[in-house]
């Protein structure tokens, strides 16, 4: 069997991380859970394993020395340097036109936590043998909660490994969510997916014609430097930016899904954060990521510093963030309006 090519896609700010986050050093970068940074992690769950061929990234030349330091000597590994942040369905392709047509592409964000990579793995075989047939594939996180800040799948008849993707849900309104759950029948859009690079691109062309002209055109004038490939910057950056799921998944006749189960969470904000810290909790659920941290008839506060001594007293379900100059206090239901701060945007 033909090893499975991992993409990992490095685009997008973290600006709901904001302060730690910042366009020099963004959320994929930075050791969040643990000691590696998601970045690291990402590379590292398919590694070591020969059913895994090395890694393809896509990234902004911004972050390409990153990339490589981060990378460490890993034969094989390959960086895309996009000349433009396109979104996804750009970048998705230009991975697939470097692939032979018949390689299966594992498409993975290069900042979201796994806590389980075996479960990962078992999911990406099962999405892989789907791929191999034609379906595109999602992967459907089981979602344990009624999530607004998601976007959902509906799963519709079963296939061996999985199920037909019935289809794409935005983010619902609470009640909408809470109906999601309790059907049994709809998972969280983590994503994540498996295309046979030949069909992806065959299906771009038939939805996206223009967009699957000029990546083509991109990856014909590009050129290889080292680990490196540049696409034309012209033809790219010609290209109306969209996500892999608006340009092809919503559309195409052959969506399937995959469940997996794995400790999945895109860490979107600093309460997703002390979500994936869970463990680390004290008895009144206070986490301390790091530095000093002095808490009084506290609970629920995640708390971050880089220098100060953090001290509160008497609050609940906060976040209180320290870096550098800057501090952010939230409350863990605010903190998905962090990205909208000034100091965030203007970073």
């Amino acid at each position: 069997m033909k090893a499975i090519h991992p993409v990992i896609l490095c685009g997008g700010s973290g600006t709901r991380l904001w302060p730690l986050s910042r366009k020099a050093v963004p959320k994929p970068f930075l050791p969040l859970v643990g000691e590696e940074t998601l970045f690291e992690q990402a590379v590292r769950r398919v590694a070591g394993d020969d059913r895994f061929a090395p890694p393809l990234v896509v990234a902004g030349a911004a972050h390409a020395e990153l990339i490589a330091l981060q990378l460490g000597d890993r034969p094989g590994a390959r960086l895309v340097v996009e000349p433009a942040a396109k979104n996804t369905a750009p970048a998705v392709a230009l991975a697939a036109a470097l692939l032979p047509e018949d390689a299966i592409m594992l498409v993975c964000p290069s900042d979201h936590h796994i806590a389980d990579s075996a479960a990962f793995r078992s999911a990406a075989l099962a999405a892989a043998e789907l791929a191999r047939q034609d379906y595109l594939v999602a992967f459907g996180i089981a979602a344990d909660r009624p999530e607004t800040g998601y976007g959902y799948l509906e799963r519709g008849e079963p296939l061996a490994g999985g199920y037909v993707l019935r289809r794409f849900v935005e983010k619902p309104d609470l009640d909408t969510a809470q109906a999601y759950l309790a059907s049994g029948n709809f998972s969280w859009n983590g994503g994540i997916f498996a295309f046979r690079s030949g069909y992806l691109l065959a299906e771009l062309a038939a939805y996206r014609p223009a967009m699957a002209q000029l990546v083509a055109a991109a990856v014909a004038g590009g050129r290889n430097e080292g680990l490196c490939f540049h696409p034309a910057a012209e033809p790219f950056a010609a290209i109306d930016g969209e996500s892999i799921d608006y340009a092809v998944m919503e559309n195409t006749a052959r969506a399937a899904m995959v469940p997996a189960s794995m400790g999945w969470s895109d860490i979107g904000n600093w309460a997703a954060l002390a979500d994936a810290l869970a463990d680390q909790a004290d008895a009144a659920g206070n986490i301390v990521r790091r530095g000093t941290v002095d808490l009084a008839a506290c609970r629920g506060v995640f708390a971050f510093t880089d220098g100060p001594r953090i001290s509160a007293v008497g609050l609940e379900d906060v976040c209180i963030i320290v870096c550098g100059n800057e501090v952010l206090v939230t409350t863990r239901e605010g903190a998905q309006g962090v990205g909208k701060l000034p100091g965030a945007v203007n970073q």
